[in-house]
């Protein structure tokens, strides 16, 4: 689908860097846009620290090392480190898929289980999970933590969360979700709740090890954080103010909205996907439990604090309650309805991803 759209529509902008390194290919080069430049530079030269500058610490070491490992035992030339990269995503997704279903079954049946698996292929920015980004690496990590705190399987949370801390800086926002997972699952047993806390706190290892080594390089232990903040980031204001100000132009002058502002699309789909999922948090605290519930309100707070629309798709897409919660509504008429839709957003939204729009 992706081959085709980039054949079909023309492109929006030009990348300036391509999958080969002799120029473009209609084919792979739709696994590699936006961000997907970013970790073959860390996969291939490592990271590097620019004073008062975008630089590479923005992006947490998980995903560009592997993607360096497979390449390096590829050849070690530039499409080997993106092709390891497209096979880790794959690899990755399809072991959070069996995650998720694993999950799932511990609180609904088989057909509902396989119904959330179908929810989180076909959400409409999961396109993300097949390209040379990080989110297919994160909600594994996410996925097997959440299923190993419900399991009680301390260590291995332990470390598929310090795994997802070190996968994407924003799973931070998770671990108060996990805790409270964490926390129901160990019962009223003193000694097993302690462990449980302690394995909630041992997530935090992940992004405090990368902090340790942004000081070694930088001389400051958050220096993927102001990388951050030169894309224009500024978590802490208001999360809601420009969610309430686009549906107000969206609710008043629609058509005026679209055809003045270049980003309208765009970032209307973010908005949409974000409000969508704020909506049913409510849902999942009462179907699911709190600490779900949580994961999700606080993994779209960060984000959306920073007044920015970009990449809001791809924070809902791996909020696996939403998955889970879609999969329980009963209806077969009214999941049918459900996943069409989920899959032609995902489809449009492909389409302009790969056209190189800007839907990041």
């Amino acid at each position: 689908m992706a081959f085709l759209a980039n054949l079909v529509f023309p492109q929006y902008q030009d990348q300036k860097f391509y999958f080969l390194r002799s120029g473009p290919h209609e084919f792979w080069d739709t696994f590699t846009r936006w961000d997907s430049g970013w970790y073959q530079d860390i996969a291939a030269q490592g990271y590097e620290f620019r004073e008062g500058g975008r630089n590479n610490l923005a992006f947490a070491p998980v995903y560009p090392l592997l993607m360096r490992a497979g390449g390096t035992v590829l050849g070690g030339r530039q499409e080997d480190f993106y092709f390891a990269g497209i096979v880790i995503s794959w690899l990755a997704f399809a072991a959070a898929m069996v995650m998720l279903f694993k999950l799932a079954r511990l609180d609904f049946d088989r057909r509902v289980a396989l119904r959330a698996v179908m929810f989180a292929a076909v959400f409409p920015f999961a396109y993300f999970f097949g390209v040379v980004y990080s989110e297919s690496v994160f909600f594994l990590a996410l996925v097997t933590a959440t299923y190993a705190f419900r399991t009680r399987r301390w260590v291995a949370a332990a470390v598929c969360g310090a795994a997802m801390t070190a996968t994407r800086v924003t799973g931070v926002m998770a671990i108060p979700g996990l805790a409270w997972v964490a926390w129901r699952a160990a019962g009223p047993e003193t000694s097993t709740r302690t462990r449980a806390l302690l394995a909630a706190s041992a997530c935090l290892s992940g992004i405090a090890l990368y902090s340790l080594y942004n000081y070694a390089v930088s001389g400051s232990p958050f220096a993927w954080y102001e990388s951050i903040t030169r894309w224009g980031y500024y978590p802490g204001g208001n999360p809601f103010g420009s969610l309430i100000a686009l549906v107000g132009a969206l609710l008043t002058r629609p058509y005026q909205f679209f055809v003045t502002n270049r980003f309208a699309p765009y970032d209307t789909l973010n908005a949409l996907a974000a409000l969508t999922a704020l909506a049913l948090i409510p849902v999942i605290w009462r179907r699911l439990n709190g600490g779900y519930a949580l994961i999700v309100l606080a993994g779209l707070l960060l984000p959306l604090s920073s007044g920015q629309f970009e990449g809001l798709g791809r924070y809902c897409s791996v909020q696996f309650p939403i998955a889970l919660v879609l999969a329980s509504f009963e209806g077969e008429t009214r999941q049918q309805i459900l996943l069409v839709a989920s899959a032609v957003l995902y489809a449009m939204g492909l389409a302009m991803f790969v056209t190189v729009h800007p839907l990041f």
